[in-house]
C-alpha cells in the first residue's frame, strides 16, 4: 500500500475530513487511506474572497473544509454558478466554470477547487486588476487523495 506524507510545521493547522488539527512541533503525517485534507497555508480567507470567481473558489472551499455544511455550500455554489455564467463573456472563464461544476457533480471536490483557482488570473486581467498569485499563493497542497495515487 502506498501512503501520502506530509510534513507540518510546529504550529500549523492542518483540516483534515472537515476537523482541524494544529501540531506543537515539526510532524510528520501519514495517510494511509483516502482523506480530504487542506493546508492551513493553502486556505483562501474569507476576507480574501474580493472577486465572483475568488468567491466562489471560497464557497467551493468550505466543502472541503466543513463537510458538515457541505449541502449548504453547495446550495451556494448552485445560486452563483448561473450569475456567473451570465455576467462573463470569456469563453475561458465560462469553460473553467463549466469545468468546475462538472467536477462537484461527479464529486470530485478537490479537482473543482484546483480549477477555480486556474480561473483567477484570467479574472483579474478582465477585471484589470494585478493578479495576486505571486504575492499570495492559495494553491491547494492537496485534496481527497487516495495515497500517492494522485487526486480522486
Amino acid at each position: 500500500m502506498s501512503t501520502l506524507r506530509i510534513t507540518l510545521r510546529a504550529g500549523e493547522r492542518i483540516f483534515v475530513n472537515g476537523a482541524v488539527m494544529r501540531v506543537d512541533r515539526k510532524t510528520h503525517l501519514e495517510f494511509l487511506n483516502d482523506v480530504t485534507f487542506l493546508l492551513e497555508s493553502h486556505v483562501m480567507q474569507a476576507s480574501d474572497a474580493t472577486t465572483p470567481v475568488r468567491q466562489l473558489y471560497f464557497i467551493v472551499q468550505l466543502m472541503l473544509i466543513d463537510p458538515a455544511g457541505a449541502d449548504d455550500a453547495r446550495a451556494a455554489f448552485d445560486r452563483s454558478y448561473p450569475m456567473l455564467m451570465a455576467t462573463f463573456s470569456s469563453a475561458d472563464v465560462r469553460h473553467g466554470l463549466q469545468d468546475a461544476a462538472e467536477l462537484l457533480e461527479r464529486d470530485r471536490t478537490f479537482e473543482a477547487l484546483k480549477r477555480l483557482r486556474s480561473l483567477i488570473p484570467l479574472e483579474d486581467a478582465i477585471l484589470g486588476e494585478p493578479s495576486r498569485e505571486a504575492a499570495e499563493p492559495i494553491a491547494i497542497a492537496a485534496g481527497r487523495m487516495p495515497a500517492l495515487a494522485g487526486a480522486r
